[in-house]
């Protein structure tokens, strides 16, 4: 092969490397095709492990109250709220309050919203209510807006 015939087939090879618009186009089409069937698929997932969680904090809260119950003969006070859970509230006998508390501390909602207590309850027969108000973080609503709360 001579030189000029060599370097005419590397200036082919050269010219025909890389891909065109039209394959990076139909690549990129395909990539958010996939990209969202994913994200139809994956996102109501979170929103049933937020629920579960706030399910699962609510009776741990609700635990947590029936011990304080125990021990102090009563539920705390709405004023005294949750937070009676984790320090001992002023007026309660000292001797009587679990060393350490009831929790460690009392956490928000999966959606960053402070967990709701009422002493005497209304929608729980009478004792207690703790609840979260869901993911709008105001009362009521349906699906992932509802109340989650001891009364289920």
């Amino acid at each position: 092969m001579s030189p000029e015939t060599e370097a005419t087939t590397t200036d082919r090879r050269r010219k025909q490397a890389g891909f065109s618009l039209v394959e990076l186009m139909v690549v990129v089409f395909i990539m958010g095709l996939l990209a969202t069937l994913i994200i139809v698929n994956v996102a109501p997932v979170g929103d049933r492990s937020r629920v579960t969680k706030a399910r699962a904090d609510v009776a741990n809260l609700e635990n947590a109250l029936e011990q304080y119950s125990l021990d102090l003969y009563t539920y705390p006070s709405s004023e005294q709220g949750l937070a009676a859970l984790s320090a001992p509230p002023p007026g309660v006998d000292a001797t009587l309050y679990r060393p350490g508390g009831y929790i460690r501390r009392v956490q928000n909602d999966p959606w960053g919203n402070p967990y709701q207590y009422a002493f005497p309850g209304t929608r729980s027969g009478g004792r207690f209510d703790v609840f979260s108000f869901g993911a709008d973080g105001k009362p009521g609503g349906e699906g992932n807006d509802a109340d989650i709360g001891n009364w289920e």
